[in-house]
């Protein structure tokens, strides 16, 4: 039998919109980099973490044991999709961007890098509000732009409801397709 108080809440539960009731979408993304990166390369590493409220951040591993302890890393921490940094020859920048366990992944370049710091009149977004993303009608076009598109679906959206995000999109997520290239900007 329910007491009195316990009714009140199963009936203000049973009141609420469907949609804010619980978090269905429950997609987590890992964020690490490889030991020895360039200080402003941390940098990055910690705007994408400020940037994604459904993030997880670990510490550096080896670059040799990547394949081996990544996939263990994403399952200890529940997460499906991984953001990997990886630095080679002090100055190259690799992102690695993959499914847990077993889907796929691919692998970018990463240059011409301004961090947030060194940005003057950055704007005023909140930490953790939703962004919204915006494609390159070239991502619908070409084959295997769509298989990274939905990957980058997949990563940089923030799932709905999620309890750290904010209920409202300020700022807005840019994919561009240009010269061979794929160009992140966050406006």
């Amino acid at each position: 039998m329910l007491k009195p108080s316990e009714n009140l809440e199963l009936s203000a539960f049973k009141d609420m919109d469907p949609s804010q009731r619980e978090w269905k979408n429950r997609q987590r993304t890992l964020v690490l980099s490889s030991r020895g990166i360039n200080s402003i390369y941390r940098h990055l590493v910690n705007d994408v973490i400020g940037l994604l409220p459904h993030a997880k951040k670990d510490s550096k591993i080896e670059r040799k044991q990547v394949k081996e302890e990544l996939d263990e890393l994403c399952l200890e921490r529940a997460c499906n999709n991984a953001l990997y940094f990886e630095q080679r020859k002090g100055k190259d920048l690799y992102l690695w961007i993959s499914k847990s366990p077993s889907g796929p992944s691919f692998k970018c370049v990463v240059q011409n890098v301004h961090t947030t710091e060194e940005l003057k009149l950055s704007g005023n977004c909140l930490r953790y509000s939703r962004p919204f993303l915006s494609f390159d009608k070239s991502f619908d076009e070409i084959s295997h732009l769509t298989l990274m598109k939905e990957m980058l679906v997949h990563t940089f959206n923030t799932p709905k409801n999620h309890p750290k995000s904010k209920p409202f999109i300020d700022h807005v997520l840019s994919f561009t397709y240009f010269d061979g290239r794929i160009w992140f900007r966050n406006y």
